[in-house]
């Protein structure tokens, strides 16, 4: 479809919004109220354009370009005179009970409603009238809330409550009365609430720790990383000034993350070096040559344990240090090879992997076992959004379009696109399943695989397995959603075999527990059993590499066996408090790395800030006497001796593609952010892992690279429309990231769950999202909205063991920080406990009344 935009001809997507249009031709049009993710409401008024119906039409109208379809033959023009000063009007009285606070908001600099009001030519207030205000609302750790800043443009509340499915967040009042806010003082109950502070133009909600660390957004240096939090792999912006992390931002992936994170991922990377380790032999504090000279001096035969939290690089420097034969994965066997199965099963292509965004296209969906908002928020949100697909199906039938979002909300009628959730528990997703079903978790893989027997033909006598089945088969792009919250095999397998009954229409997502879990695997070495039978028969010192083992297995035997052990983390933890010696290494935030993500996807994450500390690979080639190896040079020793990494070194540019600064053009505190009254200032940091410098020079970054884009005009994050090929699509010259499982394989025997033995009750995972690693626990913030740990079981096991509500207990001989609580929900014979707790697994552990 063609039609003019100021004097050009232009291809337009039909039906397409001309906000939208004239965003995508590079024309920008002012807009508050409009997002590429919410829709259009036509609540500011602010988007006026003049509109022409063809070469015939000479006067054309005025139109609100976020509510007009672009059409055939239209003729658009931005500046028309009438259109410019009807924007002009609607700032106007947009500013009317704006406190004009810029000097003292966060917001400045990258507030939306500077840049429109500069756009507008709006710079004298005429009225003189008292202005509105509003009492402001302690909303929790996360949040601040300033309502006298509110224009009303409903986003908040958008996003909130129809996209994200929170329900505690309400718009009060009438007119220009109108109160974004809770019933009362709280925190936002939603795990996608710190998404407010990058969502709202114009300061509302912001980030609380950024603004008690505040810096001026053109004073601090940003870079591109990855969230290190779940197996998702969101792509987020880290912003610094004087070596303190202050904010870290979503960055948009048009497969992953889109526009959205979870509050694990925004607020659990700060403040994590307060718990930092210093380097340490035999408890005592030593330089770090000294440490590192200790260790060196116990290298031969030593054994190498590996981490899902650590980077593909740390992982294989490690492994290439003490020999592939010595290392071993942080996991156990049985986590190992359920993990090593999920990359088998993906790359042989029993369906499609699906992303994210997938997630969102999917018109029917089965989950099998997994506690998404717990174990990977980012991939419930976007079921939330799949579930809305029927609704807006039934409203194109209508004639409206998804982007005229609230009558499409009416005209779809409430309908959702089906979805079945098999769980152990009652889930957060359950309000908008169709099929909220029940099951043991050792069930649930018998009940998949019911499931896929009938898809194939067969008949069942269960009618909930004959129900799913039939909301699968019906389904045009159905989703298979799998993971390892549960520690078991069987959900996995069923799952796989869902989706090959399926056929090629279906989608298949499986998630691993961590960020580099899947990179982890794909190195292929055994779980941490196999390092206690080597020690048993030969012990010898043990280099752990970023890994709490305790919360991943039981290590008692392998701690007996080992003469020594070295711990290498950046987080101090029960592992290096026990440890013989304690080598600290830089944070991820700190340093370069490649995580895997749940579908394969290796991306590359860069330092956020500068750090006297080394990057643990680089103190592990240190140890081995390469330290004169670069990280492109690591990159391809790893391509070159791991098959399946073999794409790793595509997955960003290579450090000599720089210099990239990290610091803004405008950077008005180069000379004075860390100077505290000297007058000589060094050179910048190095970083030769990147492309990024530390400095204001270099070229422009290409969108995959761009941490934070603005450009004339745009300072706020709004700006990243003009880098996207098309709005909600990939970032221009594609999207960052290497899919690695992209060999058809043949996926090897399916795993079988062995009943866990001995005595006691089975382990159940209990996942929130806002606690999950080690990571999130060093985070102060975390810990703050975090809710208090639990550990649950059914009122009769209670009384078998002679249990009451509220008693406090030892698990496996340690107290447990939660008090006992009673669920007749929870499955007999289990016990629930919060993840992290102790070491997760499909295994039995003691309960006892703590004396």
């Amino acid at each position: 479809m063609k039609l003019t935009l100021n004097g050009r001809e232009i291809e337009a997507e039909a039906g397409r919004d001309l906000l939208t249009t004239c965003l995508e031709n590079g024309v920008d049009v002012p807009h508050f109220c409009w997002d590429g993710d919410l829709g259009s409401v036509g609540a500011c008024r602010l988007c006026a354009v003049r509109v022409y119906d063809g070469p015939e039409d000479r006067v054309g109208r005025i139109e609100m370009s976020c509510m007009t379809p672009a059409k055939e033959g239209q003729r658009i023009e931005t500046a028309d005179p009438e259109a410019e000063a009807f924007r002009a009007h609607v700032i106007e009285w947009t500013m009317l009970n704006h406190p004009h606070d810029c000097a003292v908001c966060e917001e400045a600099g990258a507030c939306h409603l500077q840049d429109m009001t500069v756009a507008t030519g709006h710079h004298t207030r005429r009225s003189t009238a008292p202005k509105r205000t509003h009492r402001n609302q302690d909303l929790g750790p996360l949040l601040t809330h300033e309502m006298n800043r509110c224009i009303a443009c409903y986003r908040c509340v958008r996003f909130y409550r129809d996209y994200a499915g929170g329900a505690d967040l309400e718009v009060f009042g009438a007119h220009d009365r109108v109160y974004f806010g809770r019933a009362k003082d709280g925190a936002l109950e939603s795990p996608f609430a710190g998404n407010l502070a990058e969502l709202c133009p114009t300061g509302v909600f912001n980030d609380k720790h950024w603004s008690r660390h505040y810096a001026r957004r053109w004073d601090m240096r940003t870079t591109p990383s990855i969230c290190a939090h779940c197996a998702v792999g969101c792509n987020v912006t880290l912003f610094e000034r004087g070596g303190t992390l202050r904010q870290v931002q979503n960055r948009y992936h048009g497969a992953v993350n889109g526009s959205f994170l979870c509050d694990r991922g925004r607020f659990g990377m700060l403040n994590a070096e307060a718990s930092r380790p210093l380097p340490r032999v035999d408890g005592a504090v030593v330089g770090a040559d000294v440490a590192l000279e200790a260790a060196r001096a116990l290298l031969p035969g030593a054994i190498g344990i590996g981490s899902p939290r650590a980077s593909v690089e740390a992982n294989f420097a490690l492994r290439d240090l003490v020999g592939a034969d010595r290392f071993f994965a942080g996991v156990t066997e049985a986590e190992a090879a359920l993990v090593g199965r999920m990359a088998a099963i993906l790359a042989a292509g029993p369906a499609r992997i699906a992303s994210v965004k997938d997630i969102e296209s999917a018109d029917a969906a089965l989950i099998l076992g997994e506690d998404l908002t717990g174990t990977a928020p980012r991939a419930a949100l976007a079921l939330r959004v799949m579930a809305r697909g029927a609704a807006r199906d039934l409203a194109a039938e209508k004639g409206v379009p998804a982007w005229m979002e609230a009558a499409a909300r009416v005209a779809g009628e409430g309908r959702r696109s089906p979805v079945a959730l098999v769980t152990p528990l009652p889930d957060a997703l359950d309000p908008l399943a169709e099929l909220p079903l029940r099951r043991p978790p050792e069930e649930i893989g018998h009940f998949g695989q019911a499931v896929a027997a009938v898809l194939r033909g067969g008949a069942s006598g269960d009618p909930e397995v004959r129900a799913v089945a039939a909301l699968l088969r019906g389904a045009k792009a159905p989703l298979v959603i799998a993971g390892a919250g549960l520690g078991l095999a069987g959900p996995v397998e069923a799952a796989a075999a869902i989706a090959l009954a399926l056929g090629p229409k279906a989608r298949l997502a499986l998630f691993a527990p961590e960020a580099n879990s899947m990179g982890l695997a794909l190195l292929g070495a055994p779980g941490l059993e196999g390092a206690v039978a080597a020690l048993e028969a030969a012990p010898a010192p043990v280099i752990v590499l970023e890994n709490d083992l305790s919360r991943r297995a039981p290590v008692e035997r392998l701690m007996e066996a080992a003469t020594q052990v070295i711990a290498l983390d950046s987080l101090e933890t029960p592992l290096t408090a026990r440890a013989d010696l304690v080598l600290p290494v830089a944070a991820q935030a700190e340093a370069a790395g490649t995580f895997v993500n749940h579908e394969g996807r290796a991306q590359r994450f860069f330092a956020g800030r500068p750090s006297e500390l080394p990057a643990a690979w680089r103190l592990l080639a240190a140890l081995g006497g390469k330290s004169s190896d670069s990280f492109d040079a690591l990159l391809a020793r790893i391509a070159a001796e791991i098959p399946a990494l073999a794409g790793i070194v595509d997955a960003a540019p290579a450090a000599d593609a720089g210099p990239i600064p990290r610091a803004p053009a405008r950077c008005s505190g180069r000379t004075a952010d860390d100077l505290a009254g000297r007058v000589a200032e060094g050179q910048p940091h190095n970083d030769p892992d990147s492309p990024f410098v530390w400095s204001m020079e270099g070229k422009a970054a290409p969108p995959a690279l761009l941490p934070a884009p603005q450009r004339a005009g745009m300072h706020s994050v709004s700006a990243v429309y003009q880098a996207m090929e098309r709005i909600g699509g990939p970032l221009k010259g594609g999207d960052p990231g290497a899919l690695l499982l992209t060999h058809a394989a043949p996926a090897g025997p399916a795993l079988q769950d062995a009943r866990p033995a001995g005595e006691g009750l089975v382990l159940l995972p209990l996942h929130d999202p806002f606690r999950g690693s080690e990571t999130d626990a060093a985070s102060a913030i975390l810990a703050a909205r975090a809710p208090a740990p639990r550990l649950v079981l059914h009122p009769e096991d209670a009384a078998a063991l002679g249990l009451a509500e509220g008693a406090a207990v030892r698990l496996d001989g340690q107290p447990c920080p939660a008090p006992l609580s009673l669920d007749p929900a929870l499955p007999r014979g289990h016990v629930g406990v919060s993840a992290g707790l102790t070491a997760r697994g499909a295994r039995r552990v003691m309960l006892e009344v703590l004396a």
